[in-house]
Formats: C-alpha cells, sequence, structure tokens
C-alpha cells in the first residue's frame, strides 16, 4: 500500500513549483525538491497508509483529523499541493460512502433537516463570536473590492452589495431565509429602513436573534420564526438568501427555489447568494460527512432551470469565487489565533479532532476557490417575480458603485 501512497504523493510532487516532505510508517522519507520544505507530513501508522490507498484525498483528510497524520508547516501550501497536484479524486468506494452519507443523513425530512442544520450552526454563539465579524457575525462570503482591508470591512459591504442589488427602499418588508446570527436582518433594518422577517431551522441561532432583537429593542422591525426553509409566508417585498442553497439537500432545490418565489410578491426583486458547481458533480464527501451533514452544492445550471420552472426571471448573475478565498483566508487565521479561548468554552466539545477537522475545512475551501481549475464557485443572482420593466430596476450597473454606507467613503 506505501507504494501506492508513494506514487500519488510522487505525481503531486512533480506539479508544484516549491518543496515539501513525506515521513512514511516505515521512517523512509520522500523529498520532492532539493530546498527547504514549505510544510511536511509524518504517517503515524501503516493503517492510515491503507486508508489513502482506499480513499484517496479522502483517506489522507480522514487520518488527518484521527491524528494518524501530522502536517508541519504552511496548511495553505498543503492544499494547494493537493488542489493542483491531482491528490483530490475521489474513489469507487468513496462515492458509495457519499450515497450512504445521503441515505442516513438526507434533508428531505424537515426533522433531519433541522438536526443536520443544528449540527454545524448549532455550535453556539461564543464559538462562532471568536473567528467572524464583529458586531455582524455573518458566516458567509464577504465582498472585497479593491481597498477593502479587514473582514469586517468586507462584510458591511456584502450586505449592502446585496441591499443595492435588489433596491431595498425604507418602509418594505422583506424575508431573509436563514438568517443566520441576524447581520443582515440588522444591517438592513439600521440602513435602509426596512421591515424583516427571518426564517431559520437552528433553534440556537433563532433564539439568539431574538434575544439580540430584544436587547436593542427593534421589535417594531424585526421578528423571527423557526421554520423549515421550505415552509413559506409572506409575501414579502423582497426576499435575501445568503448561503441557504447549499443546505436545500441533494433532491430538494426544487422545493427550496419554489418557497423562495412563494415568499415574494409578484413584481418583487430578490437575491440567492450560495455556493454553485459549474456542471453537475458529487459534492465533497469528507465536507459532507465531517462539516455539513446533508449539505449539496448545486450546479448553476440546475438553479437557474429551477428559478425559471418557479416563475423567477434570473436579473443578474455574479461570481464572488476569489471573494470568499480572501473570507476563509480570514476566518482561519481567526481560528488559529483563538484556539486557546475556542477550546476553553467546552474542552470536550472543542477537543484536537474539532480543530483538525475546522482546519482542513477551512483551509481546504479557501484553497479550493483559490485553485485555478477547480469548478466550485460562490453566485448570486438577482431574480424578480415575473419579468422586470424599465420602471422597476435599473439598467445599468452604475448604482451598485457610488459609494458604500456603514463603510466609509470609499466605492465598493
Amino acid at each position: 500500500m506505501k507504494s501506492i501512497v508513494a506514487q500519488e504523493i510522487g505525481k503531486m510532487g512533480a506539479a508544484v513549483p516549491y518543496a515539501f516532505e513525506v515521513t512514511f510508517a516505515d521512517g523512509t522519507t520522500y523529498h520532492n525538491r532539493d530546498e527547504p520544505s514549505c510544510f511536511s507530513i509524518r504517517f503515524r501508522n501503516r493503517a492510515v497508509e491503507w486508508g489513502i490507498a482506499a480513499f484517496g484525498h479522502v483517506g489522507m483528510l480522514e487520518g488527518y483529523i484521527d491524528g494518524a497524520i501530522d502536517v508541519e508547516g504552511d496548511l495553505h501550501a498543503a492544499f494547494q499541493a493537493g488542489l493542483n497536484g491531482h491528490f483530490n479524486s475521489s474513489s469507487a468506494i468513496v462515492t458509495h460512502r457519499n450515497r450512504w452519507h445521503e441515505f442516513r443523513r438526507s434533508n428531505a425530512s424537515r426533522a433531519q433537516a433541522k438536526a443536520n442544520a443544528r449540527a454545524h450552526y448549532g455550535l453556539g454563539t461564543d464559538f462562532y463570536r471568536l473567528w467572524l465579524d464583529d458586531p455582524y457575525m455573518m458566516y458567509t462570503c464577504g465582498y472585497w473590492p479593491e481597498g477593502t482591508t479587514s473582514l469586517e470591512e468586507a462584510q458591511v459591504r456584502k450586505m449592502e452589495h446585496v441591499c443595492r442589488k435588489i433596491g431595498l427602499t425604507r418602509g418594505e418588508s422583506v424575508a431573509d431565509i436563514g438568517f443566520g446570527f441576524g447581520g443582515f436582518m440588522f444591517y438592513a433594518a439600521e440602513q435602509h429602513g426596512v421591515s424583516v422577517t427571518g426564517i431559520n431551522t437552528t433553534t440556537e441561532q433563532v433564539e439568539y436573534v431574538n434575544r439580540e432583537i430584544r436587547r436593542r429593542a427593534m421589535g417594531d422591525k424585526l421578528r423571527v420564526v423557526e421554520a423549515d426553509f421550505r415552509d413559506a409566508s409572506g409575501p414579502y417585498d423582497k426576499v435575501v438568501s445568503i448561503g441557504v442553497l447549499e443546505h436545500a439537500g441533494r433532491d430538494q432545490l426544487q422545493d427550496v427555489v419554489r418557497a423562495h418565489a412563494e415568499f415574494l410578491k409578484p413584481g418583487g426583486l430578490g437575491l440567492l447568494h450560495f455556493i454553485g458547481h459549474v456542471g453537475r458533480r458529487d459534492t465533497e464527501f469528507f465536507i459532507r460527512e465531517h462539516v455539513f451533514p446533508g449539505g449539496w452544492i448545486p450546479s448553476l445550471a440546475d438553479v437557474i432551470v429551477a428559478m425559471e420552472d418557479n416563475g423567477l426571471e434570473i436579473v443578474d448573475i455574479e461570481n464572488l469565487r476569489r471573494h470568499y478565498a480572501l473570507t476563509l483566508d480570514q476566518w482561519a487565521e481567526r481560528f488559529d489565533r483563538n484556539w486557546d479561548r475556542i477550546h476553553a468554552l467546552d474542552p470536550g466539545k472543542f477537543n484536537e479532532r474539532f480543530r483538525r477537522t475546522w482546519r482542513t475545512y477551512l483551509v481546504s475551501c479557501a484553497e479550493m476557490f483559490r485553485a485555478p481549475k477547480e469548478r466550485t464557485h460562490l453566485f448570486q443572482i438577482v431574480f424578480s417575480k415575473g419579468n422586470v420593466s424599465n420602471r422597476n430596476y435599473p439598467m445599468g450597473r452604475g448604482f451598485l458603485y457610488q459609494g458604500c454606507p456603514g463603510s466609509g467613503d470609499a466605492a465598493p
């Protein structure tokens, strides 16, 4: 089995322009270049080499989070090597594991969808506060046009970008589907004078945002409802969905998009912000099994078809893939910097395996969005219920780039 693993690592070593080294379980080492290494990998037992031979890159990642593999040095460079050296193809066994995951954790059931969401988003506000932006705690891709200098600024610019895209006007009603920690709700109400109803299936986030609404005395503008994304209410003047479609599940895309349409008044505008594939492909098994149970990244084409099927016109599509790499860089750096404080919150839950899992998730996703040949992107789609006219949407895009309230004087 070592020979199989060594061959794959040799291919990876030949494909990357920097040096690294690998120490196998029998003590032998591999160096791809005769120069100082950016990172080093050590296999602690033979079993993990069998796991890599069977499961490919998933075996490598699971070996790392189990502690059977150690990585020292630049973890970003290690994932760049894996992605650019093509050490990320799935085996037939992993394909079957992914199907089994779908059987066990499918979001088709509302109860299972709720359990899946809580497994990730219910880890506690104190945990997320230590590495997300302050104060909005936006757990989605920021917006990093030239001149943006911080995560906080990038998230404010993202929210303002969304508000402008759907033309928020004082007094309008807005549905925020899957509102997270309420950042967009508070920003939209404070900066644009709208009333926002948030819909979320994660109990912990609903309870937190309810407390914040009461603390800020904003009950006249904001309310939250604990419900599945497929349970439409309203209708509303505008609809915002930031990071929800990834949680629709493999076979529920039509249902979730239909609900988005039903939330919206005829002639209303909405925005979908989601991670999407270019072309149809399975969602990465490691992420589904260890980070986002039941999650499924849809193809852009399937999303567009689902929107058209439900009476929604596509007004604008923007690709923010590069912006997500920068956002994840910031999250990973803050996660590492604050790890001792995270661990102290609950040493049993936030243990070494958790640290390795989340470092893998944050850093690998950053490098996935950065990789030149990967086909996973971040899309924002502006849509209308029925066709827009010259009267209800601008003919040009200049209105998006005229200063950014809430983040200084620079244009977004």
